[in-house]
């Protein structure tokens, strides 16, 4: 199958891509600096050079011709203000959902955050309250669009070796995951297309990935 991947440089997104080159996939992965070219190369997906906050639907639809699924893993990333947090994790999200639609791929996974159904406790820091409410924005957009979307909502991200195992509910107690088990998670739900419409938490668990992704479906 072939696979987009918006944020193609991100730390899950690099997982993703290694993942699903080694078995043999295409991989490609959309990104804002050419000089990540080359570490998207080396996970073994297709760099391709294209700026979410400032391309058209219609550019970014060329970029997913003959993909059988879109993943968006892009952020504005640490550093930047509450303005990105909305132009990128909100917006750039939408910008894909409707070049997904020109494309004609149905298939559509969102990254989100496992504290985005909440409204921002207070004291929260600014950006990241703009953060939570951006992801939230990009959850409610997605739903509302007739493509076979799921939504993946990690808890705090690690960076430690994945374990295999995790816990994934609609609803589970906060916690850490790390950034190998989220995209070993993703693969699976790629392989699981009955898992559009679902809403999903993730944290680190007890439960083998293929089984809790199954265990969602009620088998």
């Amino acid at each position: 199958m072939r696979v987009v991947i918006a944020g193609g440089h991100g730390k899950i997104a690099l997982r993703l891509a290694a993942r699903l080159a080694a078995r043999g996939d295409e991989v490609v992965g959309l990104i804002r600096n050419p000089d990540h070219a080359a570490e998207v190369r080396a996970a073994g997906a297709t760099p391709v050079v294209r700026d979410l906050e400032a391309a058209t639907p219609e550019q970014v639809a060329a970029d997913l011709g003959g993909a059988g699924a879109v993943v968006f893993a892009a952020g504005a990333g640490p550093g930047s203000g509450a303005a990105r947090k909305d132009t990128v994790d909100r917006a750039a999200a939408a910008l894909l959902a409707d070049a997904a639609r020109l494309a004609g791929v149905r298939r559509y996974l969102l990254i989100s955050s496992i504290n985005a159904d909440r409204p921002p406790p207070p004291g929260t820091d600014e950006v990241f309250a703009a953060y939570l409410r951006a992801k939230a924005a990009a959850e409610e957009d997605l739903r509302a669009r007739d493509l076979e979307w799921t939504v993946l909502r990690p808890g705090r991200l690690t960076d430690e070796p994945g374990t295999g195992r995790v816990s994934l509910a609609p609803k589970v107690a906060r916690g850490a995951i790390s950034r190998d088990d989220v995209a070993a998670v993703l693969v699976t739900l790629l392989d699981t297309p009955a898992t559009a419409g679902l809403t999903l938490e993730l944290v680190g668990g007890d439960t083998p990935v293929a089984e809790a992704v199954a265990a969602t479906l009620g088998t």
